[in-house]
């Protein structure tokens, strides 16, 4: 890290949406890894620009009452769960803060209610990650975890909290068998997938296994009972390797009666017991009925569409992926949900409002675009759009900029809108919103 001025110290006035304390001195921003409001700290800038420097705090001269001790040994060097720092429950209230900060510098708009946010585990939450491999002699071998903190750099890591800690204590032993493979050096990432029968890694690897690999893996699987994919170039190359029989990687929606059987490389969400509260919120939302026609775009799996269809509603889900689209036709299928649900491939990020006609007229519809937002499809909504809306989104600031859209120019109202901790110990900001006219 390359300092490029003295430390300073600074009173810290607030957190940003990447829960950095924010300074003010002498008409410059100051953002600091490490600082929270209401603290003084020592800080040590490492970029430094006209109109602003990032600086990492140094030493707390007045500490937040908010400040707790970090859970995990890497915290600082793990590029990870930067809000360790700060007590669980403020987390919440300071995301909740982001997204009302960005529905109005952004959008303009504001909630007519706050939801009370979502929140549940904040250790061990965490039932997918995609995990760096490289070997680096001078560390005494292989590494295997998230990179460092601004860095390209794999942070020698041996355990991980936000894991389960039966996944968490495999990241040692991974290490060691990895290190003993010939293709150490051509083995860049392996990926966990968490199912309710069967836990999967994923390896990515550059070069054929050979005979003594393969053993060490089998070996691997059968001592610590995972199974074992490999993935030879893109996500849809993964195969089972190790054990063949396995049970098929699921969750399950208890409150729907819903099983979601997936391919461990397929999109779900990380945080499963959040996703069951969130699913819960937004249905309630949406309070789809029977007779009713609703469209789930960006749909992915089904993991909306099949509680909307468990509902009485006919679904009709849309996805740009046609392996996801296979997969949610797969899981209505199984869940005796055919009858009330069709999917079909379109790419969201293009349609406009002839394209968006042609899928029919919806009742009400719900939307969980990934973090680029819906833009597009709320500009498209003509004048047979539906009277309510439930907004599922991963980034406040394209959901402000999408709600803007919807209020300023499609006539809907901002009925509610609230957080949901997906992600603790993270600035990441996941939300719901609900819009009606």
């Amino acid at each position: 890290m390359k300092v490029e001025s003295e430390p300073r110290v600074v009173a810290i006035e607030s957190l940003d949406h990447e829960g950095q304390g924010v300074a003010r001195v002498e008409g410059k921003t100051v953002f600091v890894e490490g600082a929270l409001p209401g603290e003084e700290v020592e800080c040590l800038p490492y970029r430094v620009k006209p109109s602003y420097e990032k600086a990492v705090a140094t030493r707390i001269l007045r500490e937040s009452s908010q400040r707790t001790a970090p859970g995990c040994p890497h915290f600082g060097v793990c590029g990870g769960c930067s809000m360790q720092h700060l007590e669980p429950g403020a987390q919440v209230a300071a995301k909740q803060r982001v997204l009302e900060d960005n529905l109005w510098h952004i959008g303009k708009v504001k909630a007519e209610q706050l939801l009370p946010p979502i929140y549940g585990p904040t250790w061990g939450y965490r039932h997918r990650a995609r995990l760096s491999v490289r070997h680096v002699e001078k560390k005494g071998g292989v590494l295997v975890g998230f990179h460092e903190k601004r860095s390209s750099f794999v942070a020698d890591m041996h355990v991980c909290p936000i894991l389960p800690a039966r996944i968490s204590a495999l990241i040692d032993p991974l290490r060691e068998t990895i290190n003993r493979l010939s293709l150490r050096d051509r083995l860049p990432q392996v990926e966990i997938a968490l199912g309710e029968q069967v836990d999967v890694l994923s390896l990515r690897i550059l070069e054929p296994l050979n005979g003594q690999d393969e053993n060490l893996l089998r070996e691997f699987a059968g001592h610590y009972g995972v199974q074992i994919f490999l993935q030879t170039k893109g996500p849809d190359t993964a195969r089972p390797f190790h054990p063949l029989d396995a049970p098929q990687l699921s969750y399950s929606l208890p409150e729907f009666g819903v099983t979601m059987p997936f391919h461990p490389t397929e999109f779900t969400q990380v945080n499963p017991f959040i996703n069951r509260v969130l699913l819960r919120r937004a249905i309630a939302l949406l309070d789809p009925r029977p007779g009713e026609r609703v469209g789930d775009l960006f749909c992915g799996l089904g993991n909306f569409s099949l509680p909307i269809a468990r509902r009485g509603a006919h679904v009709v889900g849309v996805e740009g992926s046609a392996a996801l689209v296979r997969r949610a036709g797969e899981n209505a299928a199984l869940n005796g949900l055919a009858h009330r649900a069709e999917f079909h491939v379109a790419n969201l990020f293009e349609v406009g409002e002839p394209e968006l006609a042609a899928m029919g007229r919806f009742d009400k519809l719900l939307i969980d675009p990934p973090r680029d937002g819906a833009v597009e499809v709320v500009k498209a909504l003509g004048s047979e759009a539906p009277g309510r809306i439930v907004y599922v989104s991963c980034n406040p600031a394209t959901l402000a900029r999408d709600a803007a859209v919807l209020v300023h120019a499609q006539g809907y109202r901002l009925k509610a809108a609230g957080v949901a901790n997906m992600f603790p110990h993270t600035a990441h900001v996941e939300s719901v919103a609900l819009f009606e006219r």
